[in-house]
Parts: structure tokens; sequence; C-alpha cells
């Protein structure tokens, strides 16, 4: 059996809102798109025909990875989670002991991750490397470009889910 994936509420909406507009919207248009070219009679170098058959098996293909996720979704409620080390859902402020910047993530699947609204995955070498560390813990971080030291110096909850 495959593990539950721990996903917040938010997420869990942005993945039913594309399997929707999958489903709903983009496979059928496809689909029409393919029916059309058929009649046109022969396939072998009909580009329509041959690039919307490949469109709707990238299409059929993002469903069943959708309808995976979503099925095996364990969604976690990010305003109550503890906030005494940083799990799945907290918000955690670290300092850059090298630059001394202050950074700030939210900490998610990787589903949800969006580095633009700060949230990282927990499954990034950062959000991998932050995840069990309490408020004072200082930590070393290798990413590409080198390491980072960094310091927790809050760990809060997200004001919305």
């Amino acid at each position: 059996m495959l593990d539950p994936v721990p996903m917040s509420r938010t997420g869990y909406n942005k993945l039913m809102e594309e399997l929707d507009r999958l489903e709903t919207v983009e496979l059928p248009e496809v689909q029409q798109t393919v029916a059309d070219a058929r009649e046109e009679g022969d396939l072998k170098e009909n580009g329509a025909y041959i690039y919307g058959r490949q469109r709707q098996g990238h299409i059929v293909g993002r469903i069943s990875e959708l309808k995976g996720k979503l099925n095996r979704a364990d969604i976690v409620d990010c305003t109550k989670v503890d906030c005494s080390r940083a799990v799945f859902g907290t918000v955690v402020s670290l300092l850059d002991l090298d630059t001394e910047e202050t950074v700030t993530y939210q900490l998610l699947g990787p589903d949800d991750a969006d580095y633009e609204t700060g949230s990282i995955s927990i499954q990034s070498p950062i959000g991998r490397s932050i995840v069990g560390h309490s408020v004072g813990d200082k930590l070393t971080v290798k990413v590409p470009r080198g390491d980072r030291h960094l310091e927790v110096i809050d760990i809060a909850k997200p004001e919305v889910d």
C-alpha cells in the first residue's frame, strides 16, 4: 500500500481544481480535435491528429497522477500544528548566519510548495534539513551552491490553511 501524502487544504483544493479542469475542459477539447482530425482521412501525415493523440495521452496521464495523489492525501490543518518543532505546515523563520538575512518558509508538501509565496517542500534540501528542529537550533544545509549555515529563530502557525 502506498504511503499517505501530507497536504494542506489549499494544496488539495488546487489539485482538485486542476483535475476538474482537465476532465471537464481540456480532455473533451482534445478528444474533439482528435475526432475532427480522424475524419480528415490519412492519419499518418495528419499533424492535428498526431499532436492531439499525444496531448490526450499527457492529459490522461496527468489525470491519473492527480487521482492517485488525491486518493492518498492526508489533509493537515496547518492552523492547528504543534509549533514546538518545525513540522509539516509550520512557518519557520531562519537567520542565515553568513549573510545575517532572515528568511521565512512554510513547510509544505511537494504539491503545495510555491517558492514565490514562501512555501517550500519538506522534501527539498532545505525543508528536509529544517524538519524536526526547534527555535535556537543551528543547522547546516547542503544546497547546490554550497553549504548554508542557518539558525531557527521562530516557528509559528500560518494564519490560514
